[in-house]
């Protein structure tokens, strides 16, 4: 029987996943410019590869576009956490509780959070964490729901690594983490959901204190 070979990533998916890695890690901080050219040179690459890259990463709110300053990486305030932070309160909880209803599997929430307990550096504890948090909602049995939560998934990370840059809590959260997949092992969906409805809150809310409050006043 023949082996498929593993298809080999293009330049502009290898380069749009490194950027994407590098903010997501802090090493590329919020407002830093995103020259073309350097990045070609960097990665070894035309401009091309890296122009695509740039207007994806545009397209899932990791960096910005303006026609005068050039591409930076997009700023983090108050008011991105809040509209982020409300999506995934709006809708993982439910994702979890319904996961957790129709008995589906959980093993890579805790491969994932046995991975982030192992982890050596902030990159690969950041990667894990959001890993478990995706092996939550995935299986929810809609498709869609969980579409919609990868689409702010990679905004949400971004909050994080500017949040844990300025106070990390990765102790609080893991054992917060233990707690979520303890309940919902335990086929407890309702209080999964809470428990994960207070960990993300309480999240942003240390953050970004008082943005939760601001929620229905504009």
């Amino acid at each position: 029987m023949t082996s498929v070979p593993t298809p080999i990533p293009s330049r502009t998916q290898y380069v749009q996943e490194e950027i994407k890695r590098r903010i997501l890690t802090g090493r590329l901080t919020p407002g830093q410019a995103l020259v073309e050219t350097e990045l070609a040179a960097q990665f070894g690459v035309s401009k091309t590869p890296v122009r695509e890259a740039l207007k994806t990463l545009a397209g899932t709110g990791l960096v910005v576009m303006n026609q005068y300053k050039g591409v930076t990486v997009r700023m983090v305030d108050a008011d991105m956490a809040r509209e982020v932070y409300d999506v995934r309160l709006l809708l993982e909880p439910e994702a979890l509780k319904r996961a957790v209803r129709r008995g589906a599997s959980l093993d890579a929430a805790r491969d994932a959070l046995t991975r982030a307990d192992g982890a050596t550096d902030t990159a690969e504890r950041s990667l894990a964490n959001r890993e478990f948090h995706r092996a939550l909602y995935l299986p929810c049995g809609n498709p869609l729901l969980g579409r919609m939560l990868d689409e702010v998934r990679d905004q949400a990370a971004l909050v994080s690594a500017v949040a844990w840059a300025a106070s990390p809590s990765w102790e609080r959260e893991a054992d917060e983490h233990r707690e979520i997949l303890r309940l919902a092992l335990d086929g407890d969906g309702d209080g999964a959901a809470r428990a994960l409805h207070a960990h993300i809150a309480s999240f942003v809310e240390r953050a970004f204190p008082g943005v939760l409050d601001q929620e229905g006043q504009e």
